[in-house]
């Protein structure tokens, strides 16, 4: 018989998080719904149980040691292993232009967006090396890309900030960083593309499902599948 594959995302209870458990419980797998808000998460995982998918609410705050600690615990009791991780959760932050930005404006975000991902990744190691074909799926962004950001012919040339590009782009070495310190493991960086959500106020022009095209894709590589890699719905991106 074969076993279920699991998988967490981290800021699921709406947006692209969202769509991406039910995505990836839609493919049969068991999908623990992580999010910060107990209420929101809890409402967001029945919702999608009643449309007969596998999903489970792990209330899971990034920023909190303790937090992430205790859903650790909660996912161990319910699997002995972890075959995917989708670290998702990230937040805007300021908009404000470069020159009016202080340091204060960095910390909520790399909290979230860098810190973040690091402290979840490493405290789901062991369960994911339990898994046969572990992957670990670090949601960046187009802005992240130094190369796409510097092409005055790329939207997102034209899109000025600091917090919230440089905290992607940082992700964007941490994955690196981890795909050759993890040999054994798939571990890439999605760019999900100018999606509506309520990050940008719904103004992007794809859809979530169009958004999590590259995130699905890097949670179900194959053992061939690359790793170390940045890619988007049509394929690989400079970093």
């Amino acid at each position: 018989m074969t076993e279920m594959t699991t998988a967490l995302v981290t800021g699921a209870n709406k947006g692209l998080g969202r769509e991406t458990v039910r995505r990836l419980a839609g493919l049969g797998w068991r999908v623990f719904l992580g999010s910060r808000d107990p209420d929101r998460g809890a409402a967001a995982a029945a919702e999608l149980v009643r449309t007969g998918l596998d999903v489970e609410f792990v209330q899971l705050d990034v920023t909190s040691d303790a937090s992430i600690a205790a859903a650790v615990d909660a996912i161990r009791q319910r699997t002995p292993r972890l075959d995917v991780l989708v670290n998702n959760a990230g937040i805007g932050g300021t908009r404000a232009m470069p020159q009016e930005v202080s340091a204060a404006d960095f910390r909520a975000v790399f909290e979230t967006n860098v810190f973040g991902p690091v402290q979840v990744t490493n405290a789901f190691l062991p369960l994911l090396c339990d898994a046969a074909r572990p992957r670990i799926v670090m949601v960046s962004s187009g802005i992240g890309s130094l190369a796409r950001t510097s092409d005055p012919g790329r939207l997102e040339s034209t899109l000025l900030g600091l917090p919230y590009p440089a905290s992607k782009t940082a992700l964007n070495m941490i994955t690196s960083q981890y795909s050759r310190a993890l040999p054994g493991m798939k571990v890439n960086a999605a760019d999900p593309g100018y999606t509506a959500t309520d990050l940008n106020g719904h103004a992007g022009v794809q859809t979530v499902t169009e958004g999590t095209d590259a995130i699905v894709r890097l949670a179900t590589l194959g053992p061939d599948g690359p790793t170390g890699g940045f890619f988007d719905r049509t394929g690989p991106v400079a970093w």
